[in-house]
């Protein structure tokens, strides 16, 4: 299973992708620590979750160690899948209320000048981004140039 996961191609131009994602992940994790008011435990109190300091110190420290994880391109689809999760929640979280323009749950509508699809499509352009880049990770794994194509048997050659 370990083989399966770690399973990835040749590909030279893929750490481009995989540098991109691992580095936004890994500053956003480590705000979430610099900037407690507005990135870390305030964002997930304005936001409605219950328990902000845990959820903002848990989301966190996944953000950097998936951020790291990526980086080196080791585990880089178990790293993607928990990004997938991550960014998945964070578009219905944050975003989805933007359409609507209405809180709903706990998740509490932030002040926009205005709301649609437009807005929401605006707002989540990074997110997207994002998700579609830890997709694409998850299903074509690390590339080339990454500890899971050094560790995959049989031994690879990258040039």
């Amino acid at each position: 299973m370990l083989q399966k996961i770690l399973q990835t191609s040749n590909s030279k131009t893929t750490i481009i992708i995989r540098l991109m994602v691992g580095a936004i992940f890994l500053s956003e994790g480590i705000q979430k620590f610099l900037f407690r008011a507005t990135r870390g435990m305030g964002r997930f109190e304005k936001m409605g979750f219950p328990n902000p300091d845990f959820l903002a110190h848990f989301v966190g420290v996944f953000e950097i160690l998936s951020g790291l994880l990526l980086l080196m391109g080791l585990l880089t689809r178990v790293a993607a899948l928990a990004m997938l999760i991550n960014m998945t929640v964070a578009i219905i979280v944050t975003k989805i209320p933007i359409a609507f323009g209405e809180s709903f749950g706990p998740f509490v509508l932030r002040e926009l000048k205005t709301y649609g699809f437009w807005m929401m499509a605006h707002e989540m352009r990074t997110d997207f981004a994002m998700w579609l880049s830890s997709l694409f990770l998850f299903i074509r794994g690390a590339g080339a140039f990454s500890f899971d194509f050094l560790i995959q048997k049989p031994k690879n050659k990258i040039l």
